[in-house]
């Protein structure tokens, strides 16, 4: 029984990474409706600024996460800018904004791979590695701080979202773009804060995921990402509360096959439980089938 209870705490640990990355994707779907498969490399970039900082510069972590996450940020917002708006403003269909997307991911990728070569590189350590002993239960300091972390940023986003003038500009947008104009609505300004928020909750993941899993490489984002928007989609895309499930669900389904039947079938595992979850309910766990007239 110990055994398990660890294993389920290992996968709320990951799970909670998964959920908070996959709330930049669901966030951006649900406003402009676009996957953005660029995502998962806003987490490499997040990695590589927290490197650059504290190995390169010396500063120290809590300031380092900071900038980091403004490098995010920045980064989110210019691309959505750049590569993403003009294909919006031209009504382009949603086919071009993917591949664009893909493009982007793929640029963000080569581009850190020429510039900091494609080896891994360590990442320092952040927390203490000790860990709390609860009876048969061990607990790492880096699970409780990402759990806590992962949940505080869940509530603070759910209650920005909810009860501020720019979350219900967020609503508005994703209900009806063009009556949202209508009542004096920016959309520009409320899609790229969109971004921003979503690469902001990719720094924080990116510095949680490099606790847990101290090396940087420029493809780290790539399969982490996919296990992100596999998150969101497992628990209805487009839907906040669904994210955080998936998350969840996808880590503790990981962790109990790492566990008890091998780590090789880890990743076929939890795919497949999202192929059966679609081939049941494919809106996902929490979404809800919506009709079309055609």
């Amino acid at each position: 029984m110990s055994n398990f209870i660890n294993q389920v705490i290992n996968g709320l640990h990951v799970g909670s990474i998964y959920a908070l990355i996959a709330l930049g994707y669901t966030m951006v779907y649900g406003i402009v409706r676009l996957i953005n498969f660029a995502h998962g490399d806003i987490i490499m970039v997040g990695a590589y600024a927290l490197l650059v900082l504290v190995t390169m510069l010396g500063l120290p972590m809590w300031l380092s996460a900071i900038l980091g996450v403004f490098v995010c940020m920045a980064f989110g917002v210019t691309i959505e800018r750049v590569a993403y708006r003009p294909l919006r403003q031209r009504n382009a269909p949603r086919i071009s904004a993917l591949i664009t997307a893909i493009g982007v991911s793929f640029l963000l990728e080569n581009s850190f791979q020429l510039i900091f070569t494609a080896n891994y590189r360590p990442f320092p350590s952040i927390f203490p590695t000790t860990p709390l002993q609860l009876g048969s239960i061990k607990l790492a300091m880096g699970t409780i701080v990402t759990i806590v972390v992962v949940l505080a940023l869940m509530v603070l986003l759910t209650l920005l979202v909810q009860t501020t003038r720019t979350g219900k500009a967020m609503r508005a947008v994703s209900e009806d773009t063009d009556a949202a104009k209508l009542m004096g609505v920016n959309v520009n300004t409320t899609i790229s804060i969109t971004f921003a928020v979503g690469s902001a909750l990719a720094a924080v993941g990116s510095l949680l995921y490099c606790a847990a899993y101290p090396r940087v490489d420029p493809l780290m984002g790539s399969l982490l990402g996919i296990k992100a928007f596999t998150a969101a989609v497992l628990g209805g895309i487009g839907i906040m509360p669904g994210a955080m499930i998936g998350g969840f669900l996808m880590g503790v389904a990981e962790s109990l096959t790492k566990g008890y039947l091998s780590t090789e079938l880890a990743d076929a595992v939890v795919f497949g439980i999202l192929i059966l979850i679609l081939l049941v309910k494919p809106s996902g766990l929490m979404g809800r089938v919506q009709r079309e007239k055609v």
